[in-house]
């Protein structure tokens, strides 16, 4: 029983440890995502080139991720001049596959950023380019199209954020 009972609370441990298994490391060139906006015209990664890109894979029926879109909406305000500025965005990838949900989330959470999705759930081609296996997961992608960070959330993502804007073009 009690062999039971250690292989059991290591089983948990190891397996609430691994969580996202991350095939992708900073300084890596970002894959490409190519995909729907909510409207239907066709969105890509490239054309978001020169600026920092928040990459925020999230879900209209995760919870958490929708616990987290009004974080990232005081985020893309408090940074606004620099999305006009063409120095930062964000872009949401959905995992929905109900594209009425997904858009009535949209909407009842004000989300005015670019929203992609090709409504595939699990098998999205973004989803398995970055090894998405938990939900809200996101990636930091300067200019040069590189990573710069991985699964910020909350102060640590608005500080890197700071930092990174404040620094001296290149």
């Amino acid at each position: 029983m009690f062999r039971i009972l250690v292989i059991l609370i290591m089983c948990l441990v190891t397996g609430n440890s691994m969580g996202q298994s991350l095939p992708l490391k900073t300084g890596q060139t970002a894959p490409e995502i190519s995909l729907p906006r909510l409207d239907g015209s066709p969105f890509s990664l490239r054309s978001m080139q020169g600026r920092l890109v928040l990459i925020d894979f999230w879900a209209s029926w995760c919870a958490p991720c929708v616990k987290e879109q009004p974080e990232l909406k005081a985020l893309y305000e408090k940074f606004a001049p620099a999305v006009k500025q063409q120095k930062f965005d964000i872009v949401g990838v959905s995992l929905d596959k109900d594209k009425r949900t997904w858009g009535k989330t949209v909407a009842r959470l004000k989300i005015h950023w670019t929203q992609v999705s090709d409504l595939k759930f699990w098998k999205s081609q973004a989803a398995n380019d970055y090894g998405i296996e938990e939900l809200p997961f996101n990636v930091l992608v300067n200019g040069q199209n590189k990573i710069v960070a991985i699964n910020l959330h909350g102060k640590a993502l608005e500080a890197f954020i700071q930092q990174y804007l404040e620094q001296p073009a290149e």
